[in-house]
């Protein structure tokens, strides 16, 4: 029997989690998709409004969950400093061997994370989460690939980047765009029949009668003079 959630299933539950406001679970899109990662991973949907944020766009993963994850895959962690000023703790996994990780205010701040107002109000818990991030993701990283704990996503410039779509100019834009002085050039300077051929179809667009007249003239010379390059090296190629 599957241990699945039928997706109509998930769909209402994400409705009442982004209806309740809390999570930092805005819309049920948002929901959804948070569901279906935490289904994918084997655990049951719901789990995802207790395991992450959704913070500047972007699914965080709570540094507590980050842990509790780490060490039910078999690792453990001891902290050697815990202040406002550093907190270090030693990472150990079967796997991927032993490692302490430190971070201090002044590394923060060398790093320009001090500046936000959660870093003045609550400095230990944010060095916490930036050590349980860093010592995770170098000790026994599968537990949080691709993820960041909310304090890191907070620490983000801005929300991500929109792909921009570039729309394929259409025949208007590409006609207001080809002038027959232009062409005129692009025709003198063609080493080719195949490259004429191209600047015949751009003259088409062309709408004064007399231009027209300028390139096709342009183009017939220009033509016979390529044809005769190719007519004299085939009389040099047979002489010798």
């Amino acid at each position: 029997m599957s241990n699945l959630v039928p997706y109509q299933d998930i769909e209402k539950m994400a409705i009442s989690i982004a209806a309740s406001g809390l999570f930092g679970i805005k819309t049920k899109e948002q929901a959804i998709a948070l569901m279906l990662v935490a289904q994918a991973e084997g655990a049951h949907p719901a789990q995802a409004a207790r395991d992450y944020h959704v913070i500047q766009g972007r699914p965080a993963l709570k540094a507590d969950a980050m842990l509790a994850r780490f060490q039910a895959a078999g690792g453990s962690v001891k902290w050697t400093s815990y202040t406002d000023k550093k907190v270090a703790g030693v990472f150990v996994h079967p796997q991927g061997g032993e490692l302490e990780i430190e971070w201090t205010m002044d590394r923060a701040k060398a790093a320009g994370l001090t500046g936000k107002q959660t870093w003045k109000q609550y400095p230990r818990q944010m060095l916490r989460a930036r050590v349980i991030s860093e010592g995770i993701r170098t000790v026994y990283p599968g537990v949080a690939v691709g993820i960041y704990t909310p304090e890191e996503v907070n620490d983000f410039d801005a929300a991500p980047v929109k792909a921009e779509v570039v729309k394929k100019p259409d025949l208007k834009d590409r006609i207001a765009k080809i002038s027959a002085d232009d062409l005129l050039v692009r025709i003198d300077e063609a080493t080719n029949e195949t490259d004429l051929k191209v600047m015949a179809e751009d003259a088409k667009t062309l709408l004064d009668d007399d231009d027209k007249a300028r390139v096709r003239d342009a183009y017939r010379i220009k033509r016979d003079e390529l044809n005769d390059i190719i007519d004299g090296e085939l009389v040099q190629q047979e002489q010798n």
